[in-house]
Order: C-alpha cells, then sequence, then structure tokens
C-alpha cells in the first residue's frame, strides 16, 4: 500500500472547511426558525382555537336562549284571540343561532380531537430536530477539526527543503561539465621554438 498522499489541491481543504462552517450556521438557524414555527402553530391550535371556540360556543349558547325568549314573547304576547301568530322572524333567527351554535360545537370538538395529535407530532418533530442538531453541534465542529489539521500538515510538509539526496545527485551530474568548463578556460601551451641556425643541416 502506498504511504504517499495524493492532494491535488489544499485550497480545495480550506473551501470545504469554509463550507462546514457556512453549513452549520445556516442550517442551526433553520433549525432554530423550524422549532419557533412550529411551537407558534402548535400554540394557535392547542391554545388560541381552543379558548375561542370555547368562547364561540358560550356566545352562541347566549343567542339561542335570546331567540328561544323571543319566539316565545312573540307566541305570547303577539296573539290576537284564538289566532296563533306566525312569529316567522323569530323563528328564522332561532334557526340560524342553532345552525351557528352546532358548528362552534363542531369546531370545538375538532380541536380537543386534533389538540393531541399536534402535541405528539411536534413532540416527535423536536426530537428529530434535536439529533440533527446533534450533527450541526457535534460533527460539523469535528469535521472542521480535522481538514485544519490537515491543511497545517500539509502547510508544514510544503515548508520542508527538498531531501538531501537530490541535491547529492545534481552536484555529481554537475561535475563533468564544471571540469569541462574548467580545463576549456585555461590557457593553451606556447608552440615549441625553432631550432637555431646552427644546428640546421646543410
Amino acid at each position: 500500500m502506498s504511504t504517499q498522499a495524493d492532494v491535488k489541491s489544499i485550497d480545495t481543504l480550506a473551501f470545504m472547511k469554509a463550507a462546514f462552517a457556512s453549513f452549520a450556521h445556516e442550517t442551526g438557524q433553520a433549525v432554530s426558525e423550524c422549532e419557533i414555527q412550529g411551537q407558534r402553530a402548535v400554540d394557535w391550535i392547542c391554545v388560541d382555537q381552543a379558548g375561542y371556540w370555547k368562547a364561540e360556543c358560550r356566545r352562541m349558547a347566549d343567542l339561542v336562549n335570546k331567540a328561544v325568549k323571543d319566539l316565545e314573547h312573540c307566541r305570547t304576547f303577539k296573539k290576537v284571540g284564538d289566532n296563533q301568530p306566525s312569529c316567522v322572524e323569530e323563528k328564522k333567527a332561532l334557526d340560524k343561532a342553532k345552525q351557528k351554535l352546532a358548528r362552534a360545537e363542531q369546531k370545538a370538538e375538532a380541536v380537543r380531537r386534533w389538540t393531541p395529535v399536534v402535541q405528539q407530532q411536534f413532540r416527535e418533530t423536536c426530537v428529530r430536530l434535536v439529533r440533527f442538531r446533534e450533527v450541526i453541534d457535534v460533527d460539523c465542529p469535528k469535521a472542521m477539526a480535522q481538514l485544519e489539521r490537515m491543511l497545517k500538515a500539509l502547510d508544514a510538509y510544503r515548508s520542508v527543503a527538498s531531501p538531501t539526496g537530490d541535491d547529492a545527485g545534481g552536484s555529481a551530474s554537475a561535475g563533468p561539465s564544471m571540469a569541462r568548463q574548467v580545463e576549456e578556460s585555461k590557457p593553451s601551451a606556447p608552440p615549441a621554438a625553432p631550432p637555431a641556425d646552427g644546428g640546421a643541416s646543410s
């Protein structure tokens, strides 16, 4: 197995570290926003709507009671002899009040029925968000720390001088060339002197 690192670009590791930091920051904000908005929705259903429709039931019940009294008053005081008054308007008002009361009771019952379901679903969602937050708060910093160690190690490796064996080899290979240059730079020996006249043959 090769023990050499095959690093193409140190800048890529720095980019990955910055990307992890950005991911952790933005995702943490998104998780917090989900928790806040989810809690608002639960409160709106389980608190606001529950209180609203409970009050509406009371208000509609009061309208029904009033409509009943108005109808009785019409039948009692508007009777002429043996003629029974029609009290059409009072009957319509009573029917309308009963319909509104029935609708308010249906809404209140729906809120009561869905409240435990909504609360349970929100609790389960919060559990999942807690697990995901562990990735953001624990795993991302670990990955960033690992990348930082890698970057420091690579920077230290890059700053180290090249091995001495390469320098020696380079010096040895340059030896003959340097010797040739020195020899070529030496002045050539002067030519031999001609023999004297007395020694010339006739």
